[in-house]
């Protein structure tokens, strides 16, 4: 009975990292071309909001963007219903 030979198996080199084309753009959100300004007292409106709720929640540490996100998100609601 013969015996099959191996095939040879050429020696492997480590993949080289693909670089990315200099036409490509990064991946992201799109930026406005200009800032956007907030109306006058809304950024006041927001932080005491935001300091409310931090006191309101036991002056918690740590919590600074949670309280200003969700600060942001009540003013912006109550701009809404003011408006409609």
């Amino acid at each position: 009975m013969a015996t099959k030979q191996p095939k040879s198996v050429k020696p492997t080199t480590a993949a080289k990292p693909r670089s990315q084309p200099k036409t490509a753009k990064a991946a992201g959100p799109a930026r406005p071309a200009k800032p956007i300004e907030l109306p006058e007292g809304m950024w006041e409106r927001i932080a005491n909001k935001a300091y409310e709720l931090w006191e309101q929640r036991g002056r918690p540490e740590g919590q600074d963007m949670q309280n200003w996100l969700e600060a942001e998100a009540i003013v912006m609601e109550e701009i809404h219903e003011a408006r409609e």
